[in-house]
């Protein structure tokens, strides 16, 4: 069936970007370009601009177009190559080791040398505060000191921050707090554990806003230059 405009759906890879195309006569084919390439600034446009006929690092003319989606591996790539935004941790009181420490799991059990994984933070900091299991507030966040650690933080070139409090997901107000703090002292990533995953464990859903602090920042800039485009 026609749509009048062209739609794309594109799979951009670490290696090759495919391009499957319906024309606006209702027909498909398919395009394979190199992902990474000298002579054009991104194989996704690079694949619109040829099937509409346009010179490179041309805008794409969006009454043209009705549909693009796509897939990428940006995050993927940056986090196998440990590329992502430098992050720091913000967590509660007495729990900076918590997610190195995590579950404790031994693959092999009677191997005399544990190889563990590089961690995504670059940093850990410390806030004075405490929940307990049922929301409530055991010790009052210190913002005054949180201000603090977080503008070192930031004189040390840090932008991302990911935000994890003991029991934050069954009340987050301290976690609200820090964000609002955090993002009046220029931190431009901000991932809070009461948004990102709401759930009991603090080691997976410390992990997962993690993650979500160091890749957001690359994968969000690839984004933008695609809709800028």
């Amino acid at each position: 069936m026609s749509s009048g405009k062209w739609r794309f759906f594109i799979d951009r890879g670490g290696t090759f970007t495919d391009v499957v195309r319906q024309a606006p006569d209702g027909s498909i084919s398919a395009l394979k370009l190199l992902s990474d390439n000298s002579a054009y600034d991104d194989a996704a446009l690079e694949g619109i601009r040829r099937s509409l006929g346009l010179p490179g690092n041309a805008p794409l003319p969006e009454a043209r177009i009705g549909e693009i989606r796509m897939g990428t591996t940006v995050a993927t790539n940056a986090l196998l190559e440990r590329k992502g935004e430098p992050t720091i941790l913000l967590t509660t009181k007495g729990f900076a080791d918590q997610l190195r420490i995590a579950y404790q799991n031994r693959p092999k059990l009677f191997a005399l040398r544990i190889a563990l994984p590089d961690m995504l933070y670059a940093a850990v900091f410390e806030a004075d505060e405490r929940m307990d299991a049922a929301g409530d507030i055991l010790r009052p966040l210190d913002e005054d000191a949180l201000r603090i650690s977080l503008a070192a933080a930031r004189a040390k070139g840090f932008k991302a921050c990911a935000i994890v409090f003991m029991h934050g997901y069954r009340n987050p107000a301290h976690e609200k707090r820090a964000a609002l703090i955090a993002r009046e002292l220029g931190f431009s990533q901000i991932s809070a554990s009461h948004q990102t995953v709401p759930l009991p464990r603090f080691v997976s859903r410390g992990d997962t806003t993690v993650a979500d602090a160091y890749l957001s920042p690359p994968l969000n800039r690839y984004v933008s230059r695609i809709a800028g485009a």
